[in-house]
C-alpha cells in the first residue's frame, strides 16, 4: 500500500506480488475552508435584495448563507448525497453489465451523472473542499477499477487549472515547478497537486494494461516509458524536500511495478535507468534510510541486478550487488553508532537484504570462478558427477561455495534457482548450456545436483 506523510508503514512485507501500486496516497484533511467567492456566485449575490452586512460580501465564504461548512451544511450534504448515491449505483450495477453494449451504456451514464454533479456544484463549493472531493472520488473510482472515469472526471479535472499545453516529456524540473507549483511546496494545494499527478499516471498505466495486457504493441511500451518519465519528474521535484518523502516512496513503488512489467516482456534495457533512479532516490532521501525501508531498498537493488543480467551485462550486475551490499553494511554500522538499542528487532531485515544481494553475486561468481585463464596452462581437473551424488555434502566446488556464502538451505536453494535462471531461455531448461566451455557445463550440472540434494535434505529433515 502506498504511504503518505513520513511513511510510517514498513515495506518489510512488500514484494512484487504484494505491493499494490494502484492504491493512491490518501487525501489529507482540508487545510482551509474560508475561500472567497467565485465570479459567478459574486455576481449573483450582488443582484440579490438581501441587506448588506458590515463586511464586504465578496470576502464571505460561498456557503455562508447556509451556515458553517460542516456535515450539517445543506449544500455540502446535498453534494455528498449525490456522490454517495452515484458510487453506490456503480458498485451495484457494474457486475450486471456483461455485454460490450451494456458496459458502454453503463460507463456513459456514470460519466454523464458525474459530469453533471461537478458542473452543478463547482461554482457553489469552496475551492479547497471541491478539489479535495475530486481527489477522493477519483480514489474511489480507482478502487472500482474505473480508471478512465477517474482520469477524465477527477484527476484530469483537477489538473485543468494548470497549463493544458504543458508537455511533461519535454520539460525540465524548473518548468515543471513553475507550472504546477507556482506558490512553492509550502502552499496548501501542493499536496493535492502531487496526489492528482500520481493519480493521473497510475490511471494512464492501468488503461494501457487494459487495452494491451502484455504490452505487445510498440505504442504501449512508449506510453509506459512516458509514464515513467513523468513519475521521475515528480520525484525530482520532491526529492530535496524531506517532508515530501512519501512522494519518493510511492514513486519507487509505481516505477518498480511498471518496470517489472517491462522486464517480463524483454524490455529490461528500457527499465534499467528508471530502476536505478528509484534506488538512488531511496538512498538520497534521509527519512527513507531507516531500517524499516531496508527490505524495499533491497528489492529495488535486486531488480537493478536482474536488469543487468537480462542485458547480458553480468559484470555490472555483480558490481552493483557488491555496492548494494556495502550500502547495507554501512547502514548497519550507522545504526550501531547512533542507537543504544539491540539490533535484534532489525536483524531479520539486514539478513534478508544481505541474502538477496549475495544471491545476485553468486549468480555470476559461481561461473566466473571456474572459467579458465587462457593465458595460463593448467590441466583440467574434473570430478565424477555421478559419484558426487552419493558423497556427503559439500563435495563439489559449487556446493562448497554455497556453504561459504549462505547459512541456510532455503537461501542456498534460492541461489541455485537464480544461477540457473536465464531470461533468454526457459527457467531450469534441462538441455545443455550453449557454450564450448566445459567448466561452465560442469557448473550447471553441479547446480542441479546441489538443488536436488537441498530438496532431499529439506524433505528428510521436515
Amino acid at each position: 500500500m502506498a504511504a503518505q506523510g513520513t511513511s510510517s508503514a514498513s515495506p518489510a512485507n512488500e514484494s512484487p506480488a504484494s505491493v499494490s501500486p494502484t492504491g493512491l496516497p490518501p487525501t489529507p484533511p482540508p487545510t482551509s475552508t474560508a475561500i472567497s467567492k467565485s465570479p459567478l456566485e459574486s455576481k449573483a449575490s450582488s443582484a440579490s435584495p438581501l441587506p448588506r452586512s458590515t463586511c464586504r460580501e465578496d470576502s464571505l465564504p460561498l456557503a455562508v448563507f447556509y451556515g458553517p461548512l460542516d456535515e450539517k451544511n445543506p449544500l455540502l450534504a446535498s453534494c455528498e448525497k449525490e456522490i454517495r448515491e452515484l458510487l453506490g449505483f456503480m458498485k451495484r450495477k457494474k457486475a450486471l453489465a456483461t455485454t460490450e453494449e451494456q458496459k458502454h451504456e453503463f460507463q456513459r451514464r456514470c460519466a454523464t451523472s458525474l459530469f453533471n454533479i461537478w458542473t452543478k456544484y463547482a461554482p457553489r463549493l469552496p475551492a479547497a473542499y471541491y478539489n479535495e472531493k475530486l481527489l477522493k472520488v477519483g480514489d474511489s473510482l480507482c478502487e472500482m477499477k474505473e480508471y478512465k472515469l477517474a482520469l477524465l472526471q477527477c484527476y484530469g479535472r483537477y489538473l485543468q487549472q494548470f497549463s493544458i499545453n504543458f508537455d511533461e516529456n519535454k520539460a525540465d524540473v524548473n518548468q515543471f515547478k513553475t507550472v504546477f507549483f507556482p506558490k512553492g511546496f509550502g502552499d496548501k494545494t501542493a499536496t493535492h497537486t502531487f496526489h492528482a499527478l500520481n493519480g493521473k499516471n497510475i490511471c494512464n498505466y492501468q488503461l494501457v494494461c487494459d487495452s494491451d495486457a502484455n504490452l505487445q504493441n510498440k505504442e504501449s511500451v512508449i506510453h509506459c516509458l512516458h509514464i515513467l518519465s513523468s513519475l521521475r519528474l515528480i520525484m525530482q521535484v520532491a526529492l530535496p524536500q524531506e517532508d515530501l518523502c512519501w512522494i519518493i516512496f510511492n514513486g519507487t513503488i509505481y516505477i518498480y511495478t511498471i518496470c517489472r512489467k517491462l522486464m517480463v516482456i524483454g524490455q529490461s534495457s528500457k527499465a534499467l535507468e528508471y530502476l536505478l533512479w528509484a534506488s538512488m532516490c531511496m538512498e538520497s532521501s534521509v527519512p527513507l534510510l531507516s531500517v524499516r525501508h531496508l527490505t524495499w531498498r533491497a528489492t529495488l537493488y535486486t531488480a537493478v541486478c536482474q536488469c543487468y543480467y537480462d542485458c547480458q551485462a553480468g559484470f555490472h550486475g555483480e558490481a552493483f550487488a557488491r555496492r548494494a551490499l556495502a550500502k547495507i553494511d554501512e547502514l548497519k554500522h550507522l545504526e550501531l553508532m547512533s542507537s543504544s538499542q539491540s539490533l535484534e528487532e532489525s536483524r531479520k531485515y539486514y539478513r534478508e537484504a544481505t541474502i538477496k544481494m549475495a544471491v545476485m553475486i553468486f549468480k555470476r561468481g559461481v561461473f566466473e570462478s571456474r572459467r579458465r585463464n587462457k593465458n595460463i596452462f593448467r590441466p583440467k581437473i574434473r570430478i565424477n558427477l555421478k559419484e558426487a551424488q552419493t558423497l556427503p555434502w559439500p563435495y563439489t566446488l559449487t556446493e562448497r561455495l554455497l556453504e561459504e556464502m549462505f547459512d541456510s538451505a532455503a537461501a542456498r536453494f534460492l541461489a541455485v534457482l537464480e544461477a540457473l535462471s536465464d531470461s533468454n531461455r526457459r527457467t531450469l531448461q534441462t538441455g545443455p548450456v550453449v557454450t564450448e566451455e566445459v567448466e561452465i557445463r560442469d557448473v550447471v550440472s553441479e547446480l542441479f545436483i546441489a538443488g536436488k540434494e537441498l530438496l532431499i535434505r529439506s524433505l528428510f529433515f521436515n
